[in-house]
């Protein structure tokens, strides 16, 4: 059972987030889908913990929702050079791919995000 949560989870943070990107940006990239599929699924995990309340969620998410970021930026913008993103115009940015304004951003995504995965667990249940 728990299996069919998760890749619930993972496809509807996979459709989601391209969905977001598409609305915010005008396109997205195959690799962003899989990485919403993986930050969701992973949400997922930490919400249903029985000690997590949103503002722990939005806490750890930005951080975990960051340091993802980051890794599939340097993948998929400076090792493959793909161009998917490029923060370097933001303060304080990290070799262009994380920034605080973004960390920021990820943090209040997640309030939907964490409200989401209890409604996911509660028909999965």
């Amino acid at each position: 059972m728990k299996l069919t949560q998760y890749i619930f989870t993972f496809l509807m943070g996979y459709f989601l987030y391209a969905f977001v990107e598409v609305i915010g940006r005008g396109y997205t990239h195959w690799t962003m889908c899989l990485t919403g599929g993986l930050v969701l699924t992973l949400i997922y995990i930490i919400s249903c913990r029985p000690a997590m309340n949103l503002i722990k969620c939005c806490i750890i998410g930005a951080f975990l929702i960051t340091a993802i970021e980051f890794a599939v930026g340097v993948f998929d913008n400076i090792i493959m050079g793909w161009q998917v993103w490029d923060y370097s115009d933001r303060p304080l940015n990290l070799l262009g791919q994380i920034c605080p304004l973004f960390s920021i951003a990820w943090g209040f995504l997640c309030i939907p995000a964490f409200y989401l995965c209890r409604f996911i667990r509660r028909k999965f249940s």
